[in-house]
């Protein structure tokens, strides 16, 4: 009796056993692809779990969330430097194309394709750049340049990549200064054209307020010909008569003189 009590725990500890190795588990960010007798079948898994036979058949499980892949690399300029770079790779697998990647590429694909296919992307856009123009405002169409002739050649192939990123530029010793006084020259080229055209404007100002003088003189003395100021000498005479104050004034009736006032000697 005893002996049938432990050997029937053997058989229920096989079957448990066979049980849980029947079953795998797809996490969320994956898919699976059977693989029975070596051959791969036709349909794709998504996250959960499946029953495998564990004598025959095996699971392989492919990602399909984000993958970041950070790559350190010496990139090329046009002027035949090496610029040290750290930059990010972000891809993922199509999940219909997963079956298509473990048969043409295999499970090192990393290794296989997508560095294989970025190197050579990388060298031949960052050749057509100055190196200080990876470290300036160009870095966004290096990346943008390099991210399409990826995607252009890895994407019929189930690649789909995201994004590639340069995150740092080290330059060769010595073009960081050159740079920095290139800026520094160029602001002060800036400086000098604002604080030049400061002095046009004044300049301009001073011209016209000159101008504006002259006309008016001209026209001051173009107006005092010979009648008006008779004219203005009558009126001056005028007023002096009606004046309440006595005053000697002597004139030959074109132009007064005012000699005194009363009470004055």
């Amino acid at each position: 009796m005893k002996n049938h009590k432990i050997a029937l725990s053997g058989i229920v500890l096989l079957f448990v056993t066979f049980i849980l190795s029947s079953c795998a588990v797809i996490r969320p960010g994956e898919v699976g692809v059977k693989q029975r007798l070596g051959k791969l079948t036709s349909k794709i898994h998504e996250s959960g779990t499946v029953g495998i036979n564990p004598f025959t058949t095996t699971l392989i499980r492919i990602p399909t969330r984000t993958v970041n892949l950070e790559v350190n690399l010496n990139l090329p300029s046009k002027e035949g430097l090496n610029v040290l770079s750290e930059i990010s790779i972000l891809y993922h697998i199509k999940p219909e194309k997963a079956i298509a990647v473990i048969e043409e590429v295999g499970l090192d694909y990393e290794e296989v394709v997508i560095l294989s296919v970025f190197r050579s992307a990388a060298a031949d856009v960052c050749a057509q750049y100055l190196a200080k123009d990876m470290h300036s405002g160009n870095r966004s169409d290096i990346e943008a340049s390099i991210l399409k002739r990826m995607d252009d050649l890895l994407g019929e192939r189930g690649f789909e990549i995201e994004a590639v990123l340069l995150k740092s530029i080290s330059l060769p010793d010595g073009l960081y200064t050159a740079i920095e006084d290139k800026l520094r020259a160029e602001q002060e080229a800036l400086r000098m054209e604002f604080v030049l055209q400061l002095e046009r404007q004044e300049a301009e100002r001073k011209k016209i307020e000159a101008e504006g003088t002259r006309d008016a003189q001209l026209i001051l003395t173009e107006g005092l010909n010979d009648q008006i100021i008779k004219l203005r000498s009558l009126e001056v005479l005028r007023d002096l008569a009606n004046s309440p104050n006595a005053k000697l004034i002597i004139t030959d009736g074109k132009a007064p003189v005012l000699l005194g006032e009363e009470g004055t000697e």
